[in-house]
């Protein structure tokens, strides 16, 4: 019989056994039973959500079978034939779609929002195109120690639009990561062709700009798919660099099932459902006496059953049941590491930039995989000469100069702890943070509580005023991240605590944000410590003891307060919060209750500054002893400037003396 007629595909066997064969099918066979089960109990109300990849199984199920098994996938809502492919046990799928507890995020996340790195699958956030950066960064892993491996990641042709989408590739190029970008072309984000997206033939055209091979196949032909993926992954495992693959198909059904197809012309859906991937690929299998009907029937009743056994036993399982302390503890990956002393005392002079490069140097050493990434911080050592040597000193490897990509490195360094390496990642200026938004809050913060994967890193934070630098690089803003879960926030005054509290940071499993003041590099020295030591991070350090009253401050906040302190000669305690997150509530209680007033005094704006919830909870927690209302200093709720006098007017500094007489003589 003539194969070719027996589908609307062109299959070709090429040099694949049937037993190959056999298993491709059985692997798309498997995910296509699932989901039709899913639809009926998504009619039933017994699953909330269902985007269905009927019609597209052959990309997930083919590319995830030409990988190696510890080779980390990276897909969508859509490709849950790479979770059944892997073998992921269908009772914790079912229990992570039902919301159950044994499911993979305990029933804090949905459909396919969750990973498992037992079976090497890293899963999506909503937000698409983030994904990309973080194969990029495994892919960077498997680079630096040499383990001929790759990583792949999937997108659809609406995440091609994202700005992650330019990112990770051209970062992927520029360094020549082994990683596979397969976008999944199947003509509408959701509800929006193709023609309204891009303008280019093809997607694969892309790769053109990116200096990156680049092809597009049949998406419908699990043979092609298999094929293709498996033969660059063997020449990526041995010559690293990225790939773009598209893969042309199309899904039956909506975006999810709310969606439907209406918007979908008559006669592409009909053309598309002739390709059927599990239908034509059966109907050739069976004409080329690869398997038979007998072999179809007793194959569908096994899974049926394996479902079905499936889902009576999640149906026991009782909802999961909030518990506080649970949900409270899962925030951050747990840390007890305490400050830890230098075990050489001998200390020296130093300023605050020169504090920040030794703890760097000390890292280094200490971990000897940890990875610096940032603009111009190789060859010209930063904009601040921060990481001048270090260059010559550790090599390109592990001091990597970037483009100009905030997002994609912030998911790069995401991917690399993934696979267990540290990086430090520096903002060139604070306020280029935004570029990289929403990595940290949606990625870096949430990983852990989601699905208890790991976020190790951290991003330093240049910032502050004070230098005549205007609007966008002067900001000090850790209120906009101060409000996110998961994120750890710190904000050292002195030389010595910068060293210490950034080493700990470094030392930490979790995302930390660590703020530098730029007014403070060159103007501040103190004696540090020459050896490692740390300072706990979330415990603020009491500057100055009094009795009059308090101000509660952090960063060049404590300059400012100890100038007027010693200027005035006034009893006052000043209490240095160095952690913004986690808080020292412990520290704040005590000396409230010692001094009975307080001024909270910070460089950023007034309005959803830190001192606003500061002052919130001392108002709830510590009213009867207060002896005043509580003050807040801040500055001013403008944009900062940029002329000298306008920035006087503008830092909190310069309405500090006022209100802190004020509260004394309440």
């Amino acid at each position: 019989m003539d194969s070719a007629l027996s589908s609307a595909i062109p299959f070709q066997r090429k040099k694949l056994d049937d037993g190959t064969l056999i298993n491709l099918y059985k692997s798309m066979l498997l995910p296509r039973m699932i989901e039709e089960k899913m639809l009926k109990l998504l009619r039933q109300g017994k699953v909330s959500k269902w985007f269905a990849g009927i019609g597209q199984e052959a990309i997930a199920v083919g590319a995830t079978s030409a990988l190696l098994d510890d080779e980390i996938i990276f897909p969508m809502h859509r490709n849950l034939g790479v979770f059944t492919t892997r073998q992921v046990p269908l009772t914790r799928l079912f229990a992570q779609w039902q919301g159950k507890k044994s499911g993979f995020t305990k029933g804090r996340d949905r459909s396919f929002h969750f990973g498992s790195l037992e079976h090497h699958i890293v899963g999506m956030i909503s937000h698409l195109g983030p994904q990309l950066s973080l194969s990029a960064g495994v892919a960077l892993a498997h680079k630096l120690k040499k383990e001929n491996r790759i990583s792949l990641a999937f997108t659809g042709e609406g995440g091609t639009s994202e700005g992650e989408f330019h990112e990770a590739l051209n970062v992927a190029a520029v360094w020549q990561l082994p990683v596979i970008f397969l976008v999944e072309n199947n003509g509408y984000g959701l509800s929006t062709p193709v023609s309204q997206q891009f303008k280019c033939t093809q997607l694969a055209d892309r790769g053109i700009g990116y200096g990156m091979r680049s092809l597009t196949i049949d998406g419908n032909n699990i043979i092609e798919v298999y094929e293709t993926i498996s033969s660059l992954a063997k020449e990526l495992r041995e010559n690293p660099e990225p790939v773009l693959v598209e893969c042309m198909t199309f899904r039956q059904r909506g975006h999810e099932e709310a969606s439907g197809v209406k918007y979908v012309p008559k006669e592409l859906l009909d053309y598309w459902i002739e390709r059927d991937p599990k239908v034509n690929f059966e109907k050739w299998l069976l004409a080329e006496n690869i398997i038979s009907e007998t072999d179809i029937n007793t194959w569908s009743s096994e899974i049926k059953t394996q479902i079905n056994q499936a889902l009576e036993e999640v149906s026991q399982e009782e909802d999961v049941q909030a518990d506080l302390t649970t949900e409270l503890a899962d925030v951050y990956n747990s840390n007890s590491q305490a400050a830890s002393l230098p075990t050489n005392t001998e200390t020296k002079e130093i300023r605050f930039i020169e504090a920040i490069t030794d703890g760097l140097d000390i890292a280094m050493k200490r971990h000897d995989d940890l990875v610096l990434m940032g603009q111009d911080i190789a060859d010209y050592g930063g904009v601040f000469k921060i990481t001048n040597g270090f260059l010559e000193k550790y090599g390109k490897a592990r001091v990597r100069n970037t483009p100009l990509c905030e997002s994609a490195i912030i998911g790069i360094g995401l991917g690399m702890s993934l696979k267990g390496i540290k990086s430090v990642i520096e903002m060139q200026f604070a306020d280029f943070v935004t570029c990289g938004f929403n990595q940290i809050v949606n990625n870096l913060a949430k990983i852990h509580y989601r699905w208890g994967a790991k976020a190790d890193l951290v991003i330093r934070m240049p910032c502050g005023g004070g230098v005549g630098a205007g609007p966008f690089h002067s900001q000090t803003n850790e209120a906009w991240f101060f409000k996110t879960p998961g994120l750890k926030i710190v904000y050292p005054s002195n030389p010595r605590d910068a060293k210490a509290l950034l080493l700990a940071a470094i030392d930490d499993p979790n995302p930390v944000l660590f703020f530098e003041h730029k007014a403070l590099y060159r103007s501040m020295t103190a004696d540090v410590p020459l050896d490692y030591f740390t300072e706990e991070i979330g415990k603020a350090a009491l500057v100055k003891d009094g009795k009059e009253a308090v101000i509660i401050t952090y960063g060049l906040g404590v300059k400012w307060a100890k100038e007027i302190q010693e200027e005035k000669n006034l009893d006052i305690a000043i209490l240095d919060l160095r952690s913004l997150a986690p808080l020292d509530y412990t520290a704040i209680d005590a000396i409230v209750k010692q001094t009975n007033k307080v001024l909270l005094l910070h460089e950023d704006t007034l309005l959803g500054g830190i001192g606003a919830e500061l002052s919130a909870y001392i108002s709830e927690h510590l009213f009867e002893h207060l002896d005043a209302p509580i003050m807040r200093v801040a500055s001013l709720d403008t944009p900062f400037p940029f002329a000298k006098n306008l920035e006087a007017q503008y830092l909190a500094n310069s309405r500090l003396e006022t209100a802190l007489e004020k509260l004394l003589s309440y």
